[in-house]
């Protein structure tokens, strides 16, 4: 019922996902949304961030930041991690998805997305045919319309998680046996 806003896996945060075992597979690009993803809301680039990010460049991925936000805030967080990036994305349509693929020269296929938001990050690179993975948000303290946002993808998590538990897979903090 709600599949297409599901993503392909889900972890607790940014910085516990095995970006390693994804360049094995051959991926070979990233898109991240900043705000909960990667800092709390509105912060610059942290030094968690910025070792992520030269990480990632030394492993041999392309990086591209994919933002609702204005230019200045999404220029803000880039100065310390330098890499490509799209502001006022119009997340969750598919169309800055594309250009961030081209940005970086790497097919769709190739490429991860991983943000915090269902309804914009998730849903917007399964439209586009990009794997994608869940973070949940690192700071609870949202704005107004992302806290209901968030009540939403409560909803929609739930029945993620009975289909997950359908699988006998698992999900952040929690394990199934059986």
């Amino acid at each position: 019922m709600f599949e297409r806003l599901y993503p392909k896996e889900w972890a607790d945060s940014t910085y516990n996902i095995d970006f390693e075992r994804f360049y094995e597979e051959g991926f070979r690009g990233i898109i991240f949304d900043i705000d909960n993803t990667l800092v709390p809301h509105g912060a610059d680039a942290d030094a968690r961030a910025i070792e992520l990010f030269k990480r990632l460049k030394d492993i041999g991925y392309d990086v591209c930041l994919l933002s609702n936000n204005k230019k200045a805030r999404v220029k803000r967080f880039n100065k310390d991690v330098n890499v490509n990036y799209i502001f006022k994305a119009q997340k969750p349509y598919s169309r800055n998805y594309y250009a961030a693929a081209m940005k970086m020269h790497i097919s769709v296929k190739s490429v991860i997305c991983v943000g915090d938001q269902l309804f914009t990050d998730i849903y917007g690179g399964n439209l586009a045919g990009i794997y994608t993975i869940l973070v949940n948000p690192i700071n609870r303290h949202e704005e107004i319309q992302i806290v209901l946002k968030r009540l939403l993808e409560k909803f929609v998590l739930h029945f993620y998680k009975k289909k997950l538990k359908a699988e006998h897979k698992s999900w952040p903090g929690r394990k199934f046996t059986g």
